[in-house]
């Protein structure tokens, strides 16, 4: 197959290099509108459009958007149903992102200063929120448990699941990580119609305070679409993996683990960055070589070819400078001392360290959550989390001694603004 090959001192590199970083940014303004008239319809018809999109992108026919409903009871016939090899792994991938996501939980925090007044933060869960979980091209049982762990471990009351069923297949696993992990309500409803019910809410699916998970161009521009209406965790783009290696990891790994993403989607990116000519070719040998026994061979390969690449940097210092400048969603560094590398890292969704650390683990039951930031966005923002499942209010007590200390530092500024009640209300206070 044809996999470019580029050279950070070929004279052109630069610019081969910006247009195959580009692409990740690119945005689709035809989908842009498609989603908003998909929203403002089922804004406006609410379960009567939905069952429309429904029967049209679904192949699924209900006369009620209740029908559509996943009660709790197929859920866990679902679980009871799976087998006990893959039932064994799907709960120790949960009680691992649970462990791991228990330890992020915020607590509530104050200080008293030394006129009595005290000022603090409290940290409180999200009352209901909605979970996206994709079900085109393949069913993903993990994002149900990375998207759903964290807001139980958060506290979160409500949880909402809506998943694409096209011609109405429901996959066992989804179904069984939802009752796994105790999701409130499951609608068997998908695409940026899904999206607009949950933002909006319709006479029978809830309306939520915030949208989480990944989907496709259409569910990402819907999120964009209704942000504000609701809080959204990130616009999710196709995946990405950019390895670092010296060249002494097994070709082999390195084109498995480049695979790993390719697969997801022919939009997806997987770039090699080595100092070593020879381990180039050797992996290119190793693509050639594993290829034809992939399942998803035609995506893998469609991918590699439209957007991935091999490319031979000076040294490790520049790999990890350029690895900055793609912020990619996962990073795997397969060296001797990848600690080293790693700390000259900024930019990057998660970082695997080490010749074993395939980014594959991360996906399914290292712990760390595998919603990422993905085109370039991990330069300003982060890994879904407790914390984006949780509000922060803050708490001012102001005593009779700081009113007046406090009073007219606020009366000076608000003049300054020529916001008068602002500043008598502050100096009524202390003047009286």
């Amino acid at each position: 197959m044809k996999i470019r090959t580029l050279d950070t001192s070929a004279a052109q590199f630069e610019a081969q290099f910006r247009a195959l970083i580009a692409a990740a940014t690119a945005f689709d303004r035809d989908i842009d509108r498609q989603a908003e008239a998909i929203i403002e319809n089922v804004r406006a018809r609410g379960d009567a459009a939905l069952l429309e999109y429904t029967r049209r992108f679904d192949r699924v026919s209900a006369s009620s958007v209740a029908q559509l409903e996943i009660p709790s009871a197929e859920l866990r016939a679902a679980f009871d149903a799976v087998a006990p090899e893959a039932r064994a792994a799907l709960q120790a991938a949960a009680d691992r992102i649970r462990a791991f996501h228990q330890r992020q939980l915020g607590a509530d925090w104050s200080f008293t200063e030394p006129d009595g007044t005290v000022l603090g933060q409290r940290v409180a869960p999200l009352e209901c929120v909605g979970v996206y979980v994709p079900g085109g091209k393949a069913a993903y049982p993990s994002s149900v448990l990375m998207n759903t762990i964290p807001a139980s471990v958060a506290g979160v009351r409500q949880i909402v699941m809506v998943v694409p069923t096209p011609d109405g297949v429901r996959n066992g696993l989804v179904l069984a990580a939802a009752h796994l992990v105790g999701v409130s309500r499951v609608f068997a409803v998908g695409g940026a119609q899904a999206i607009a019910a949950l933002a909006y809410g319709t006479a029978t699916i809830p309306r939520v305070d915030k949208i989480v998970g990944p989907g496709n161009a259409y569910v990402a521009a819907a999120k964009r679409r209704v942000f504000g209406v609701v809080g959204i965790d990130l616009i999710a783009g196709p995946s990405e993996i950019l390895v670092i290696c010296d060249g002494k990891t097994d070709p082999d790994w390195i084109a498995m683990d480049l695979f790993s993403q390719a697969e997801h989607d022919e939009l997806a990116q997987a770039i090699l960055l080595t100092p070593q000519s020879e381990f180039i070719e050797a992996v290119r040998a190793s693509i050639d070589k594993l290829l034809p026994q992939m399942p998803r061979a035609r995506i893998i390969e469609a991918s590699l070819e439209a957007r991935g690449a091999l490319i031979r940097v000076r040294d490790l210092q520049e790999a990890c400078e350029l690895a900055d400048q793609v912020a990619p969603e996962h990073l795997e560094i397969s060296t001797d001392t990848p600690q080293q590398w790693a700390d000259r890292i900024r930019h990057a969704g998660a970082i695997f360290l080490g010749r074993y650390s395939s980014e594959a683990l991360g996906d399914y039951c290292a712990g760390p959550n595998h919603v990422l930031p993905t085109a370039g966005t991990a330069r300003f923002s982060s890994p879904l989390g407790v914390y984006d499942f949780q509000k922060r209010t803050s708490l001012i007590s102001v005593s009779a001694a700081g009113a007046r200390s406090l009073g007219a530092i606020a009366a000076a500024l608000a003049q300054a603004e020529d916001l008068s009640a602002h500043a008598r209300s502050a100096q009524l206070r202390w003047q009286k």
